[in-house]
């Protein structure tokens, strides 16, 4: 069976593969299209299998909100070197996958893996893209806020990605980008001091009582000076009591009373490349 032109182009479309691929592939399926598709789509389980050791450390972080602003998803899509993170093409994929998650809502990463993109799943589709780009390819992260408004910010080059929740609608869009900002820049692990698991307060703790004890401070003082150092530790790493980036003299608490006295962050989303 021959095969034209068109074929070829019809084939690296549906497949993303270079035209020399599509054209292989189409000679070898005597030009059969279907079987030709196939064998774009095995020679991606096969390059997958081979390089399932390899680590793909580089890739593009992206977040979006729905039109609403009610829902927002960030989703990592890995892969082994920046050149193949910087193609458009490789961007695009991950915003499709990330538009999927908007509209489905899937309740974590091996539900969205699992969604039917184009009639199969994603996870067959991040498969074959490891087999058209030869590099190891993986979705590995997928997060997700529902709020009364959800804002996403996403840092220039596609390496870090905020989503944070706010308890009311109708926020000012500048204080909402502010916060998602604030985030990003400084990496916070809670929204506030009671949503840190109490074995990880513990822990800090724990840390603080043996640097004193090693600085040679008494035993008897140890719990006090290691609860001063705690309160410290909460002003560096729980959201609302960080010191707001773009006026140090404010807390981003008092940045959010500041413009409207309830409004509050329900929850944050937080993914940086080699954090």
């Amino acid at each position: 069976m021959s095969f034209t032109t068109a074929d070829v182009v019809k084939l690296r479309k549906v497949t993303g593969a270079g035209m020399m691929d599509c054209k292989n592939a189409l000679a070898e399926a005597d030009g059969n299209f279907d079987r030709a598709l196939e064998i774009i789509r095995e020679r991606g389980k096969l390059v997958a299998s081979k390089r399932a050791d390899r680590e793909a450390t580089e890739g593009a972080v992206l977040a979006k909100v729905t039109d609403d602003k009610k829902f927002g998803a960030l989703v990592v899509l890995n892969c082994e070197t920046d050149f193949v993170a910087k193609n458009e093409n490789f961007v695009a994929f991950t915003s499709k996958i990330l538009n999927l998650a908007l509209q489905q809502k899937p309740a974590n990463l091996e539900e969205l893996k699992s969604l039917q993109l184009d009639g199969r799943t994603v996870e067959s589709h991040v498969t074959e893209q490891t087999g058209v780009i030869g590099e190891k390819i993986d979705l590995s992260y997928y997060g997700k806020i529902e709020a009364e408004t959800v804002v996403g910010y996403i840092h220039p080059g596609n390496k870090l990605a905020t989503l944070v929740g706010f308890n009311k609608s109708g926020v000012d869009e500048q204080v909402t980008k502010d916060i998602a900002m604030q985030v990003a820049a400084m990496s916070p692990v809670s929204v506030d001091t009671d949503t840190i698991p109490q074995n990880v307060i513990e822990k800090e703790l724990e840390i603080a009582r043996e640097k004193f004890r090693q600085e040679g401070k008494p035993e008897a003082m140890l719990d006090k000076i290691a609860q001063g150092a705690l309160q410290k530790w909460y002003k560096e790493v729980t959201l609302v009591n960080q010191a707001f980036i773009k006026d140090g003299k404010m807390t981003v608490k008092d940045y959010l009373e500041q413009n409207d006295k309830d409004l509050k962050v329900t929850a944050f989303e937080r993914f940086g490349l080699g954090d």
